[in-house]
């Protein structure tokens, strides 16, 4: 996947780009280069990801965007000069997004990834919420479905850019209902 920059970029934002080259995400994961929305740092890339649904390959189990910035001049409210910028959205069951703790685990998730990485960081912060949603009328044809959507922004701790992508990547396989990296689902035995 070429994600060379579009223009001339400073040395450590083109360091950032090579760790994020050597990024190994979990079968399954599909990664692509998507625009960046609205500028939001001098310097920045942007993916998005999907977890295809074996059945129904049109319909992914879980989708998600992950944009590393990069600003020389250091934000104060980011505390360094990158930060990670992530958003997933996920189909889960009625049942378990009815669970009151559903978004704290999903938060959790996101931390323990992070920290199973080794994706060093600080700043953490972010929403976890649920939805339920059901068709009326002409729309009563519709399923009910429901969703957990996940957006998380934190301060990478050094120039290990990759770290921080396979942490993600790995939140958005959990939230698709994947089994945890070397594990196998138990309809797959």
């Amino acid at each position: 996947m070429d994600i060379s920059p579009a223009r001339a970029t400073p040395p450590r934002f083109s360091e950032a780009l090579d760790q994020v080259r050597r990024a190994r995400l979990r079968p399954g994961l599909h990664l692509t280069r998507h625009d960046s929305p609205a500028r939001l740092a001098p310097h920045e890339v942007s993916f998005a990801a999907g977890v295809g649904d074996p059945a129904s390959p049109d319909r992914p189990l879980a989708i998600g965007r992950f944009i590393l910035l990069h600003d020389p001049a250091r934000p104060e409210p980011w505390g360094g000069d990158f930060r990670v910028v992530t958003y997933l959205r996920a189909g889960v069951e009625p049942d378990v997004a009815a669970e009151e703790m559903f978004s704290h685990v999903a938060w959790e998730w996101l931390l323990e990834s992070l920290e199973a990485r080794g994706a060093r960081h600080s700043g953490a912060g972010g929403t976890a919420t649920r939805s339920f949603s059901q068709g009326f009328g002409s729309l009563s044809r519709d399923a009910q479905t429901t969703e957990l959507e996940l957006r998380a922004s934190w301060t990478p701790q050094g120039p290990d850019m990759r770290r921080h992508l396979e942490a993600w990547g790995d939140v958005v396989c959990a939230c698709a209902g994947l089994p945890p990296a070397g594990l196998a689902a138990a309809h797959d035995r």
